[in-house]
């Protein structure tokens, strides 16, 4: 009975934002290029990608087969190192973390993707002990210059395993709001030796109220975007208001775009399955607990996204948060998370991967 009742909410949630769903065109419809909605003209070389939960223990290859669900075609793989607030030293690789975390981690996941291939971006993160990495700061040069030293060791270490694997895209950075503007000699030099031994395509993920700060862009290959634009104040939001409220902020990313001639990637983007998912996304994550479960708003997101962005030929695709490599056991009707998995907004994914 729970199965069938699950199936009963995933169907009515894709019918209820089904009004422009890429599936209720027909193939000429959707080669038109006087189609407003739908214009696969500019869906080639899209990156289709979903971001890969760091996992605590090794999992089989088959794992990854899961991509397919989607037709997701890049998968980002995202090892983490740790910092500590008020402390300059970038750890990572340390036997306490999780096996994904690793360089070994990585480096296997990176060859379970190649094996099938899946095309990887390697995008090494830092995580803040209680904060967040956009809010880190250091007080004086000497710690500026610990902070510099550890982290050119962490994201070396991984551009390794990138170049080793040949894997086509690596990000040097993600959401150093302060960092990213106040050291920006350090990040020009940091990707000046990246190039010496990777032959790969680079990017930085900036936060997205902070990518319009980055000045090294032109160095970049992609203009990277941790997309969490605030969109919509509504419990459940619906497609239409969502597409409107994207149009400003879609031709200021084009503007930006063509400032520096580089295209832009969303190196993360995604919705909670969880009331109010297209505002304060960060609000959400720490006030779970008290909102509910709510499959509609997450799969309406995910839609309205799709419409307001996919045909743009500046736009370049993304990287979903997240997949959790064990897809049978992962997301479902009652989970709150980002993951699509298992949720009707995974059907929605699956169109616009698919065009």
């Amino acid at each position: 009975m729970k199965s069938l009742n699950f199936l009963l909410v995933f169907f009515l949630l894709l019918f209820a934002c089904s009004n422009d769903v890429v599936d209720d065109f027909t193939e000429s419809e959707k080669d038109d290029p006087n189609n407003e909605i739908v214009n696969t003209a500019n869906f080639e070389g899209k990156m289709t990608g979903i971001s890969l939960e760091s996992p605590p223990d090794e999992f089989p290859g088959y794992y990854l087969d899961s991509l397919s669900l989607v037709n997701a075609e890049w998968m980002a793989i995202s090892p983490f190192g740790f910092s500590f607030n008020n402390s300059a030293e970038v750890q990572f690789n340390s036997q306490w973390q999780w096996w994904g975390e690793t360089v070994e981690g990585a480096s296997i996941i990176a060859d379970y993707a190649v094996e099938r291939d899946i095309q990887v971006m390697m995008k090494p993160q830092v995580w803040i002990n209680n904060g967040w990495v956009g809010q880190y700061d250091l007080e004086t040069e000497e710690e500026w210059q610990i902070w510099e030293n550890t982290y050119r060791e962490f994201v070396l270490a991984f551009a390794q395993v990138a170049a080793e694997k040949d894997l086509p895209l690596f990000c040097i950075g993600t959401e150093y709001k302060i960092a990213a503007v106040e050291r920006e000699d350090y990040w020009r030099s940091l990707i000046d030796t990246i190039r010496t031994f990777y032959d790969g395509e680079l990017t930085y993920a900036a936060n997205w109220d902070n990518y319009q700060n980055i000045a090294f862009w032109d160095q970049l290959d992609y203009i990277g975007v941790d997309s969490y634009f605030p969109l919509v104040e509504d419990k459940t939001p619906e497609v239409e208001p969502m597409v409107e409220a994207w149009q400003p902020l879609v031709a200021t990313l084009k503007a930006f775009s063509e400032s520096f001639d580089k295209p832009i990637i969303f190196t993360e983007y995604g919705y909670m399955s969880i009331d109010y998912t297209a505002w304060h996304n960060w609000e959400n994550e720490a006030n779970a607990d008290q909102l509910e479960v709510n499959l509609s708003g997450q799969t309406c997101a995910f839609e309205a996204f799709f419409q307001a962005l996919w045909a743009e030929d500046w736009f370049k695709g993304g990287f979903i948060w997240k997949w959790e490599p064990d897809h049978v056991n992962a997301g479902g009707e009652t989970n709150k998370r980002y993951t699509p998995q298992n949720k009707p907004a995974q059907e929605v994914i699956k169109n616009w991967y698919g065009l």
